[in-house]
């Protein structure tokens, strides 16, 4: 069962996501989107460095072959030094005729590719897809329709890929083949029940569970993979609760985000940590994030 909830940085961030451990580092990256910021958490410490970007920055993972990042600004996948703290460099812009979209969130299958989805920044038109970018700097869409992604997350065996589509409160598995880097047999794998929230970020622990943070619904729920039923919930004194991921020296924290974006005057008043970083010890660790092969 997962421990109490602490507030680890409350940074107040517009919208906070993105998160991911770096086990070399011993930190938690996270971004505010909105905000334009990507944030680094030591835990060790509570030392916090922040970087400032001129876009949306959305979703990041370490390389494996070269020092930095891959991340999904707003117009598509770019490589940035955190060390450098020179300007990010773009890799590949595929929506280049849709000026109103955004990318989301995203992460690296366990051969090194990078998954990411875009959005309508508007949250309302279908204009969203699903991408598959490569370390050769191929780029891939697999899926399309949907007005805001957000995942994916892998089955503990690689075999499935789940991807929410948020906005209608549904989360689809897919059969995945590792080899090739593809998708098939689409199907609806959890709706959420009605003033539940609606699924935003996820990720996996080493048992297989998927942990799933609740936009508009205040928690992070944990449920099995293959029958979808929802095994326990961890409450957050925030509503807008939009990522999460594992981490720590033995992987069994679960640090969280938030957002204030949306949020009434009132809200606020009754949210005062909302946007803030959060971390819950978990009973069963997680797994270490895929690296970008490229």
């Amino acid at each position: 069962m997962p421990g109490m909830v602490q507030c680890v940085h409350p940074a107040g961030a517009l919208l906070g996501e993105g998160t991911l451990w770096s086990p070399t580092e011993q930190c938690l990256y996270w971004v505010d989107i909105l905000g334009r910021y990507l944030h680094r958490f030591r835990p060790a410490t509570g030392a916090r460095d922040t970087w400032s970007f001129d876009e949306e920055i959305s979703a990041l993972a370490e390389r494996a072959n070269a020092p930095g990042l891959i991340v999904t600004l707003r117009r598509g996948f770019a490589l940035f030094d955190p060390a450098s703290r020179a300007a990010p460099r773009y890799l590949h812009q595929p929506e280049a005729a849709l000026p109103g979209n955004r990318f989301n969130d995203g992460k690296c299958d366990a051969r090194g590719r990078f998954w990411a989805g875009t959005m309508d920044f508007d949250c309302v038109a279908p204009t969203g897809a699903l991408y598959r970018f490569d370390p050769d700097g191929s780029c891939t869409r697999h899926d399309e329709g949907f007005a805001v992604t957000n995942g994916p997350t892998w089955s503990a065996d690689g075999r499935t890929l789940y991807f929410n589509d948020t906005i209608n409160g549904r989360i689809y598995a897919y059969d995945f083949d590792a080899a090739a880097g593809t998708l098939s047999n689409k199907r609806l794998w959890l709706a959420f029940a009605a003033g539940d929230g609606v699924p935003d970020g996820m990720t996996t622990d080493a048992a297989g569970r998927l942990w799933i943070a609740h936009w508009g619904g205040a928690c992070v729920s944990c449920h099995d993979p293959v029958t979808a039923q929802e095994l326990c919930r961890l409450p957050l004194p925030a509503s807008q609760v939009t990522n999460c991921a594992f981490g720590g020296p033995d992987m069994r924290t679960l640090f969280i985000t938030t957002a204030r974006i949306g949020l009434t005057s009132d809200q606020l008043v009754a949210e005062p940590l909302a946007g803030g970083l959060f971390a819950a010890a978990i009973d069963s660790p997680g797994v270490p994030a895929g690296l970008f092969g490229g």
